[in-house]
């Protein structure tokens, strides 16, 4: 084989290669139907009703604006950053007063566009849009909350 020849069969294997190790590293490969991210979050999590129940009861409620359902859904104290500045919401009352900061144009129009297949899953919890929302298993009884909200 000629130089230039080994050279550019080199150049596309590596870059096979470092594809597919980057695809199977990060553990975070996107589902391509709703039978595949349920599959995804059972291996992940041990079961996935509960996040796809979780996921279509948020969508619904920031389409709706339903500021207190969208509160009872976050993990508290539940830290955040509004302007500009570390803050610990105590409770879903600060939650709803915070709503507008917290659920900005941004973060709505995430979640507007996601779909179920699409969601993004990795061993930390399952993201919306570009990580404008993440949400996953909490405490004892692993319930799924709202665990991080980047406006």
């Amino acid at each position: 084989m000629q130089d230039g020849k080994r050279k550019t069969v080199t150049r596309q294997l590596l870059g096979a290669c470092l594809a597919a190790f980057i695809a199977l590293g990060t553990g975070a490969a996107q589902a391509q139907t709703a039978a595949d991210m349920d599959a995804r979050l059972d291996t992940l999590f041990g079961e996935h009703a509960s996040y796809r129940g979780f996921f279509d009861k948020l969508k619904q409620a920031v389409a709706a604006g339903d500021k207190a359902a969208v509160a009872a859904m976050a993990d508290y104290p539940f830290r955040t950053r509004l302007d500009g500045k570390a803050a610990t919401l105590r409770d879903a009352e600060h939650f709803i007063a915070d709503y507008d900061r917290l659920i900005t144009p941004k973060v709505r129009d995430a979640v507007s566009r996601q779909t179920y297949p699409e969601l993004f899953a990795n061993w930390q919890g399952i993201s919306i849009g570009s990580g404008e929302i993440w949400f996953g298993g909490v405490g004892k009884r692993n319930e799924v909350k709202i665990t991080a909200i980047n406006h």
